[in-house]
């Protein structure tokens, strides 16, 4: 019953992986897709996106890292497989999910869902490329124009000897809005034996049941839903055993997102940073009312700095402790064990 951190082009970095991790309840992450075109990557590119490559494939805490890669081109994609594999890559995963109008104009991500057969090649010649004891899984959606095309895709990776498929049950023309449509990822389920990953409009411990229920996969990736509440998956991994948490406060929601921004400064210039930490706090208004009303504030400021002190006030104000623990180190040992 895994639950697998989804990647998030232009957020779900490295930073954030690790920030996320050590919270507790993740038991797998995947990188930002790294674009194949018709030029060789150099190792530098795998190490930026996937920086885990220097631990093993693993962030801090332990938790494996998937390579994901994106491209349709199936010899360059082979390729690229077997240079992620030669730096540590123990899972290779390839991107025919990403719906941007950009992508797939180039012929990547959901637009390839079209054509099952280039699909299989693609995912095939990564299959062969990379070594035995390497994972080749896929993430996609349940068609491009409209939803049927999922069986034919699952089916064909499935073929290709992709031995996990991640589902986001949407289509790209439904892009991101609810509902979710999990009975379609059931009907994929059904047709292959491929080990299939349910995706998609889970933001609550009573989604993650009710996928489960309507999908039948007894494992699910979560994206959103964890940018907006950081200990979900803590939460979740308590409720598979009978028990509760007291949920993430407000004070340690802004912790990680201090932490993030710390490590963020390492990586980024600060115009950057401070981007990516107003993404995360939209995110969080979803799930903290305080973050709704820290929003219309935040979203004004360009600089780091004052980022930074809008953060600090967060942390300082209504009497809260500034210098607040997140899930304690037991309890975060215990939901990834």
């Amino acid at each position: 019953m895994r639950i697998i951190l989804a990647p998030m082009e232009g957020l779900v970095d490295a930073p954030i992986r690790e920030t996320l991790t050590k919270v507790g309840g993740i038991d797998r992450c995947v990188t930002e897709f790294i674009r194949v075109t018709q030029g060789m990557l150099p190792s530098r590119i795998f190490y930026k996106y996937a920086p885990e490559l220097y631990n093993r494939a693993e962030t801090e805490v332990g938790v494996p890292v998937a390579v994901q890669l994106l491209g349709s081109d199936p010899e360059m994609m082979g390729r690229h497989g077997a240079k992620a594999a030669e730096l540590g890559a123990v899972q290779v995963d390839i991107n025919f999910g990403c719906p941007a109008k950009t992508v797939n104009k180039h012929k990547g991500g959901c637009v390839l869902m079209r054509e099952p057969e280039l699909m299989y090649e693609i995912a095939a010649a990564v299959r062969k490329a990379v070594p035995a004891g390497t994972s080749v899984t896929a993430k996609m959606r349940l068609g491009y124009d409209d939803r049927s095309m999922g069986v034919a895709c699952g089916q064909a990776l499935e073929a290709a000897g992709a031995s996990e498929i991640v589902i986001h049950a949407r289509s790209k023309i439904d892009g991101y809005k609810p509902p979710a449509y999990w009975e379609e990822i059931a009907k994929v389920r059904e047709a292959v034996s491929s080990h299939v990953i349910a995706n998609g409009e889970i933001w609550t411990v009573a989604d993650y049941w009710r996928c489960r229920e309507v999908s039948g996969c007894d494992d699910v990736m979560i994206g959103r839903g964890l940018i907006a509440r950081p200990d979900l998956a803590a939460q979740i991994k308590a409720s598979q055993c009978g028990e509760t948490i007291t949920p993430m406060s407000w004070p340690e929601a802004v912790a990680l997102v201090r932490e993030y921004a710390a490590a963020l400064q390492t990586r980024l210039e600060d115009k950057y940073v401070t981007g990516r930490i107003k993404q995360w706090l939209n995110f969080l208004r979803q799930g903290f009312p305080e973050a709704e009303a820290l929003w219309p504030h935040a979203r004004k400021i360009r600089d780091v700095e004052p980022m930074l002190a809008c953060l600090n006030h967060a942390m300082t104000s209504e009497g809260h402790n500034s210098t607040p623990s997140v899930l304690s180190l037991e309890r975060s040992s215990r939901l990834r064990a």
